[in-house]
């Protein structure tokens, strides 16, 4: 009696192992297909600032960056903080269409830190008239959700 009550014991035992597994492979799946949506999201933001770049833009180009005193970005010159402060240094660094050039992003390194938080790795380039020379360089982005929006809320560019 008691060996058939401890093997009821093991088979309870396992099928409640067995499920919870199950349980944990929906939630990993729905996990993943929510990641990928967001990557999605992330890179078509990031193709829109490639194309708002190379067409001259620089308004466009920051739309997908957090309108906030509290974006950082740091740059060859060092840390600078708020969306206005980043703009207005891009179109002093950049002040023509041919200073800025033509634009290619390539992303190296993608990162979950969590659920609402994403690292983005990568190098840019920007392809520019010979007289004043191409361009290059690499970046570190964090992407995060802000009221269901995806916007860069740090830029380390150099």
């Amino acid at each position: 009696m008691i060996k058939q009550l401890v093997y009821l014991v093991l088979i309870g035992t396992l099928f409640s192992c067995a499920s919870k597994n199950v349980e944990n492979k929906k939630e990993n799946s729905a996990s993943t297909y929510e990641q990928d949506e967001v990557l999605a999201s992330i890179q078509d933001k990031m193709n829109t600032q490639q194309n708002c770049w190379n067409i001259g833009d620089l308004d466009c180009f920051m739309e997908s960056y957090w309108k906030s005193d509290s974006l950082l970005f740091l740059g060859k010159t060092g840390i600078s903080y708020g969306w206005q402060t980043t703009l207005e240094n891009y179109k002093k660094g950049y002040a023509s269409v041919e200073e800025m050039g033509q634009l290619t992003f390539t992303n190296q390194v993608i990162h979950f830190i969590d659920r609402k938080t994403v690292q983005v790795i990568g190098k840019w380039y920007l392809k520019r008239a010979e007289r004043l020379g191409d361009l290059e360089g690499h970046y570190s982005l964090i992407w995060q959700n802000k009221k269901g929006n995806w916007v860069v809320i740090s830029d380390h560019s150099s």
